[in-house]
């Protein structure tokens, strides 16, 4: 009788321990949707950016992506985000698809312009650098190299 009460107790701890843990993870993780102003741009490719995404200026996370779409017409990738209300856009910010690291998360970041007019609620951002696709940058230098290679016995 005195083991199992042993092992209750063990497992109440572990329990305990596991829920503080979470609760940890999840006031630190930043998660959950951002208050603020929407906006949005247009892309050719957003490989990665989801609905929860981050939106970061200087490294800081300042918003999160909303909404994707395909738009039938130019058959870009459409991205609505919101931007935290305290947080002011010029409107000549352009925003490029980017990633922590070479294998981390995907995020868009806002480099900010000079214009002293600032982005308007539900405005869009013109200036757009979409994601880059890391195999085809990798097969282009593998065969670049190979045709150099055969240039040297000429």
């Amino acid at each position: 009788m005195n083991r199992n009460l042993i092992e209750t107790v063990m497992g109440a701890v572990v329990l305990v321990v596991a829920a503080l843990f979470i609760v940890f993870a999840y006031s630190k993780a930043e998660v959950g949707a951002v208050e603020g102003y929407e906006i949005q741009a247009k892309f050719d490719r957003v490989d990665g950016i989801l609905a929860g995404s981050d939106v970061r200026m200087s490294g800081i996370k300042i918003g999160t992506v909303t909404a994707s779409s395909l738009d039938p017409k130019t058959y870009f990738a459409e991205v609505k985000m919101n931007i935290r209300s305290d947080v002011k856009i010029p409107d000549d910010t352009s925003i490029a698809v980017s990633t922590d690291g070479l294998l981390g998360d995907k995020f868009l970041a806002l480099s900010p312009g000079g214009s002293d007019d600032m982005l308007e609620p539900g405005g869009e951002i013109t200036t757009t650098q979409g994601s880059i696709d890391l195999m085809s940058l990798v097969g282009q230098m593998i065969f670049s190299q190979t045709g150099k290679d055969g240039d040297k016995d000429k």
